[in-house]
This record gives C-alpha cells, structure tokens and sequence, in this order.
C-alpha cells in the first residue's frame, strides 16, 4: 500500500496575490497557533498575541476597501483565510470573523469622516472588535432587544446588558444595536462604542463546554454615553444593518466550520495510516475507508457551497438564503465529522491526548452561533415559500 495521510486542500484562488495570502496564512498558522492550541485551548488562554499578528499581517480587514487600511479581498478569499485560521485553532478564526462582523456597520453606514477616523485602526491597527446583538431575553428574536439609548443633546446615554458576546471583556470595540424608539424592529440605531467607555463593564466569562481560550461574556450598559458622532447610520436603521452583518457573518461561521472539520478528517488520517490492527493498517479496512470517504465528501461539498454564496456576494447578488444554507449544511457536517473522526480513534478519540474530541466539541458550538441551525431553516424557507402566516 502506498504511503497514506492527510493532504493539503487544493484551493481554487482568483489570483497571484491571493495565493501568495494563503501561503502566509498557513506559514502563521503552522508557526504560530496550531502549536499551541490544545495547550492554550487548555488554559483558557486568550490568543491576543495572535490577533495583534494578524492585525499587523493585515489578515483582520481583508475585506474591506484598501483605502481604509483593508486587504481589498473578495469574500471567497476571505473565507478560505478563515477556514485555514480555524482549522489551526477555532478560536482564532472565529475571533477573526467576529471582528469583521464588527466593523461592517461602520464600513457600510458610516460617514466618510466616520470611516476615516475609526476604520484603520480597526483593520489594521491592532484593536479587536466585538458585536452586541443578543440579550439574555433576545437571542433568535433579536428584533425584542431592550437595551436603550436615549439621546441627551450630542450624546447617547446606554442602559441594559447584551449577553453571549465573543471577545466580551477583551475587545477595544464593540458595535452596539440599542433601541431609540418604538418596539420592534424599526425602533433600533447601532452605536459604535470604546471598549473602556465608563459604565461599560463585563461580566465574568461563561463556562462552555468548548472554546474556553474564546471569551464569551454578557456586557452591562450603566449610563454608557455615546457621542452622536459615533452613531452608525440613521436613527432607527440599525436592524437591516444587523441582519445584512449577519448575512457575512454566517458565511464566516461555514468556513470556519469546514475548517473544524478538515482538521478532524486529517487527524483521521493520520491515525488510520499509523494504526495497525490484526496486523493491517487501519486505512486497509474498507468499513473505515468508506466512513473518510463521506467525511471528505461533506467537507467538499460544504466548501463549494459556502464559496458559491461567497461569489453571489462579491457579484453584488443577493446571498442571503445561500448564507443560511452554507451554515446550515457546513455546521452540520462539521458535527457529523468530528464526531465520526472520535469514533474512528475509538477510545484515544475521547481522550485530551488527540485533538478530535476538542474539533467534537467545537462544531457543536457551530450549530448555535450566528442563528441557530433552526433559523437557518426558517430563513431558507421563508425565501423558498415566503412568510408564514400569522396566527
């Protein structure tokens, strides 16, 4: 038999700099975070190094224009950045998406003196951003949150508290939605606000079961004020901001997942290829053979389809049903994946000493984030037979 393991992804890249992005991305990410990933994972140990490495490297605003201190890449690279950062370590790759999801308010609605003054900074300047949507009371309804801001003159003043917040505690920013007027959806303004403002204050982190080097805290708003300057879009224009984020954001959680579970596939295959049983390797039985052949096969399709959302995206089509469906299916394969990469390891699989248990781990928390697998559901058949009726 002929030597057998894991294989580089062959990436289909639009050009020589994008190709020339990769190999940096996988020269930092072999270097510098898978090494240490399972111990940190371990610790609980936040990777700000990382994060000031990749801002420095210019990986935290690839997609975003050039002359606000972006890379200027389209959306189908971007994502491949992420899937190559997550594979490394989840928590560096999702901290990277969530940062993008944080500056899109402001790249989109902000004032041109607004993107000037904050943009740099943000995408290449060593700061880390955050996104407030979610409430103790308001996660997959978002549209029911209750923190308020009021306006006093040039100032907002911001009560309430947002809750499941990645980079909670740590971040130099956060973009805020808040309510400014009536209920529901039409009723909400986004905010961009300082990581120090007076009033702002983290709770202590929660205790998940995955990801414990990532932050994920509630955020308590105690008379934050706000200058008016630092308002993103119009008043009352937050929630199609929100959502619109959201649309990225979900594609940035589908790479991120693929790459969960490419890692759990090449751990797999190590294994299978040093592993003998009844004096074969273990990639000599086809029982095995097969099951990493549906693992590869979901991987595969996973990534096409997260890439052909991506292209609708930087064609300027919509994409919103395909965002849902990219991190409805990835998500889901990721979970099936690293949970069939554990079996496969049998009782080494559910030990610290192998990666895979963690990647099982992981991809759970992927089903939930950004929309739960339920709403994406919801989501791609309110495209597909429009709205339900209200009862």
């Amino acid at each position: 038999m002929s030597e057998y393991g894991p294989q580089p992804v062959e990436r289909a890249l639009p050009s020589q700099e994008a190709r020339e992005l990769m190999a940096l991305v996988r020269e930092i990410a072999a270097r510098e975070i898978a090494p240490v990933a399972a111990q940190e994972e371990s610790e609980g140990s936040f990777p700000r190094k990382v994060f000031a490495l990749l801002s420095n490297s210019g990986l935290l605003g690839l997609p975003y224009p050039e002359e606000y201190g972006g890379g200027g890449q389209p959306y189908e690279v971007y994502l491949q950045v992420l899937e190559e950062l997550a594979a490394a370590r989840l928590t560096v790759g999702l901290g990277t998406s969530v940062h993008s999801l944080a500056c899109h308010a402001l790249a989109q609605a902000g004032t041109d003196e607004q993107r000037a003054a904050h943009l740099p900074k943000m995408l290449g300047g060593g700061l880390l951003g955050a996104y407030c949507l979610s409430e103790p009371a308001s996660g997959s309804d978002a549209a029911s949150l209750r923190t308020r801001a009021v306006r006093e003159g040039d100032t907002w003043v911001l009560h309430g508290t947002k809750a499941w917040i990645t980079h909670g505690g740590v971040a130099d920013f956060y973009t805020v939605l808040a309510r400014t007027g009536s209920e529901g959806s039409r009723g909400i303004t986004a905010f961009l606000v300082p990581g120090d403002a007076e009033g702002l204050s983290p709770a202590p982190p929660e205790k998940k079961m995955g990801m414990a080097g990532s932050p994920t805290a509630q955020l308590h708003f105690d008379g934050v004020r706000v200058a008016d300057s630092r308002r993103l879009g119009a008043e009352g224009d937050g929630f199609p901001l929100a959502l619109a984020a959201l649309d990225g954001g979900r594609l940035g959680i589908a790479a991120c997942a693929t790459g969960v579970a490419q890692a759990a596939l090449d751990e797999a295959l190590r294994y299978v290829a040093e592993r003998r049983q009844f004096g074969r390797p273990l990639a000599d039985f086809q029982g095995l053979r097969f099951l990493l052949a549906d693992m590869a096969t979901g991987i595969a399709a996973g990534r096409a389809l997260y890439l052909a959302a991506a292209r609708r995206r930087d064609a300027g089509e919509p994409f919103g049903q395909e965002a849902a469906m990219a991190k409805l299916f990835c998500t889901d394969t990721a979970m099936r994946v690293t949970t069939d990469a554990v079996q496969l390891l049998g009782g080494y699989g559910y030990t610290t000493d192998f990666p895979v248990e963690r990647y099982m781990r992981e991809a759970k928390m992927l089903q939930i984030v950004e929309g739960t697998n339920q709403i994406q559901r919801s989501v791609i058949a309110r495209h597909l037979a429009g709205p339900e009726e209200s009862r």
